[in-house]
């Protein structure tokens, strides 16, 4: 202006404030003032508008008039800073210059022509009609920016803001109070199981893994468990010394007297004056005496003196027994005391022979034995074989050693190869009760000495006997049958017989007295006689 005054500036609520790039001569809402007022006073001093040709031909510059002033006093205080305020500016101003903000690294500003200076219009005289909100344009979007609105929002909003809406506050809280009920049982659920898992394991440092509960230890009677639970009690291990040789085995109660059952190779490294050491499945020691012993049934009896509660193991029936019954084996193999195993019945009636190692045959026994597979080692000689009812059927006294050459053994170190060998407990216990009763055992026999180095099938009579004397015994049960040397014999009652051995077994499996049925070949002739067995004292 002429005058060097600033002119000032006021401005006055409007529903929507143009922005400064709009012109002046918009209406605003029904009932505002025009932006110019038609009946305004000119200029003092009647000076033309300033774009009037007369003026520009003359070389002046031109003037801007002075805005108009309402009647009236103003809606506002005069800004005594003489800056614009946030929005429009007023209807009786004109626009400022267009202030652009440098931008940010980054950022585009959308290019827009810089409008130029405002000039006042003349009056004119304009209706006021009723105009849409105009929508702000980038450059109004600065001048309206909230530096205390939320991060993120755009600068200029159309209608309430964000977060004012009604019922948005109630939301709010609705979600918050949802929120932190989802967030407390999450939590419960997940004390619970670190709480959980501490009383499982101990602590979250302390691993202890998981274990079946104790139970009562009971097992079916039948069964393994059972079987060994029942007979334990009974069978005892053998420590035997003597002046040369010393040696372990196993044997089990047969009353309540104290006797006991086991093998003569277990007892005969003791000799006759030895000692011999009982230990019960307890761990209770005893010592025994030697009661009896047999060497051609392989059997002895020992009894310990001052034991109390014994409990003897009941027998069986070993002509009951059947290929493929489950049995079970205990004993102290290797010194392995009450050890437990278990198998079938390999096979009924093996002839073996056992021992010899004197060399003239006094030690060797002859037994029609049971095979089984249950694993029997040194140490388990003497001990029982028992059934599923825990009876005793057989006393293990042999096994097949695959390393040894020998053939069957009764003692040494071979270890087990499924070939076990154990004494019916038909002849165990007719045995056992003549060495108790008498301290000797009786053998049954025929009354003929064998030819042992016949090679043929069968038993073959020899042509002398002990000392050149006749192979047929006088008066004996073979003479009275009408048997002779040279005769062959073959079978004894049905069963087959291969050598001279298995005719010693066939014939000590029965009793003295027993009537026998024997098939033999004479000159190429078969025949056949009865007779009964006699008997013969037992070393």
């Amino acid at each position: 202006m002429d005058d060097g005054r600033q002119a000032k500036w006021w401005s006055r609520p409007a529903t929507g404030r143009p922005g400064r790039d709009e012109p002046e001569s918009r209406g605003g809402r029904e009932g505002d003032a025009p932006s110019v007022r038609p009946d305004s006073p000119a200029p003092t001093g009647g000076a033309a508008p300033a774009d009037s040709p007369a003026r520009l031909a003359a070389g002046q510059k031109p003037q801007e008039p002075a805005p108009s002033r309402p009647a009236g006093p103003p809606l506002h205080e005069p800004d005594v800073y003489s800056t614009p305020p946030y929005g429009g500016p007023g209807p009786w101003a004109p626009a400022p210059p267009v202030q652009r903000p440098t931008p940010a690294h980054g950022t585009p500003v959308p290019p827009q022509a810089v409008p130029p200076q405002a000039v006042p219009l003349p009056p004119q005289p304009s209706p006021v009609t009723p105009q849409a909100t105009p929508v702000p344009s980038s450059s109004s979007q600065w001048l309206q920016y909230d530096p205390w609105g939320a991060p993120g929002q755009p600068l200029t909003q159309v209608g309430p803001p964000a977060g004012t809406e009604p019922g948005s506050r109630k939301n709010r809280r609705g979600g918050a109070f949802a929120g932190m009920l989802l967030l407390a049982l999450v939590a419960s659920g997940i004390g619970g199981g670190v709480g959980a898992y501490v009383e499982r394991t101990g602590g979250l440092t302390t691993v202890e893994l998981p274990q079946a509960s104790h139970d009562n230890g009971d097992r079916a009677p039948e069964s393994v468990a059972g079987i060994a639970a029942s007979a334990l009690p009974s069978v005892v291990t053998l420590h035997v010394s003597g002046t040369a040789e010393s040696g372990t085995g196993t044997g089990f109660v047969l009353d309540a007297r104290g006797h006991i059952l086991t093998n003569n190779h277990v007892v005969a490294p003791a000799g006759s004056s030895g000692d011999i050491t009982v230990t019960f499945s307890s761990g209770e020691t005893a010592a025994a005496e030697l009661v009896g012993k047999d060497s051609g049934y392989d059997l002895a009896v020992v009894r310990v003196k001052g034991v109390s509660g014994l409990k003897p193991l009941p027998l069986g029936n070993s002509d009951n027994v059947r290929v493929g019954d489950p049995v079970v084996a205990i004993g102290a193999p290797f010194d392995l005391s009450n050890t437990v195993t278990s198998g079938i019945i390999s096979a009924k009636q093996r002839p073996i022979t056992a021992g010899g190692e004197k060399g003239d045959g006094s030690d060797i026994s002859y037994v029609d034995a049971l095979q089984t597979d249950a694993p029997i080692n040194p140490g388990n000689s003497g001990g029982p074989l028992v059934d599923t009812q825990a009876h005793v059927i057989g006393i293990n006294s042999a096994i097949r050693a695959a390393d040894s050459g020998k053939g069957t053994e009764r003692g040494g170190q071979s270890g087990s190869i499924g070939l076990g060998f154990a004494i019916p407990i038909n002849q165990g216990k007719r045995v056992a009760e003549e060495l108790i009763n008498t301290g000797k055992a009786t053998h049954p026999v025929i009354g003929v000495t064998l030819d042992m180095k016949f090679t043929g099938d069968g038993a073959k009579v020899g042509e002398k006997g002990p000392e050149d004397g006749p192979a047929v015994t006088k008066g004996g049960p073979a003479a009275k049958a009408g048997i002779r040397s040279g005769d062959v014999i073959t079978e004894v009652q049905g069963q087959r017989v291969h050598s001279g051995e298995e005719l010693i077994v066939k014939i000590r499996a029965h009793r003295p007295g027993d009537r026998l049925e024997l098939r033999l070949t004479r000159g190429g002739e078969e025949r056949s006689v009865t007779l009964t067995l006699g008997s013969a004292s037992g070393t």
